[in-house]
């Protein structure tokens, strides 16, 4: 995906611009969205880019303004490298998680109390070998039901023409 097509599906996610905030990357790759959310963010921010994949993060591009750091980690299992966030971007990355409600609500207790969630999901609920543990629109409401809302942010289609793409960002009701 190109860096302008990342911009755009995020682009009207709710974030703090007047503030620097700091954010993790969970599942980042090779930085597509990582350095997406960066544009969006004030500057003096931090995104913490995590990935499995050592030769993925040394792609990972700079920015002038907000510090990306990388760290090799398995982001369901490996400590993060901050205790709290302000937001936890997951593009493309919760579909391989198998106990998503489970693992939501860990993320959930690291999110400061304006924190946010920021979501890149295929629209399916058919697993491939691929996406193997799918979370379309409407999973992804469901696993927000009880403790949260999720707002619809954009829509693509996919580059592998299957189910289109989405961007989705949820708040955590701390209430």
């Amino acid at each position: 995906m190109r860096h302008r097509d990342a911009v755009a599906l995020i682009a009207d996610a709710p974030l703090d611009r007047s503030a620097p905030t700091t954010w993790v990357d969970l599942g980042s790759g090779d930085g597509t969205f990582t350095l997406a959310l960066a544009d969006l963010l004030a500057p003096g921010s931090e995104v913490h880019a995590i990935d499995r994949d050592r030769a993925a993060l040394t792609r990972t591009p700079r920015h002038p303004s907000v510090s990306i750091d990388t760290h090799v980690a398995d982001f369901v299992v490996d400590a993060w490298p901050v205790p709290a966030v302000d937001g936890i971007l997951m593009a493309n990355s919760l579909h391989y998680v198998s106990d998503q409600r489970m693992f939501l609500r860990s993320c959930a207790s690291r999110l400061t109390s304006r924190g946010v969630f920021l979501f890149v999901e295929y629209d399916t609920d058919r697993a491939n070998p691929w996406v193997p543990y799918p979370v379309s629109r409407r999973t992804l409401t469901a696993l927000f039901a009880k403790w949260g809302a999720v707002a619809l942010l954009g829509t693509r289609p996919s580059a592998f023409r299957r189910s289109p793409l989405y961007a989705a960002v949820a708040r955590i009701d701390f209430a």
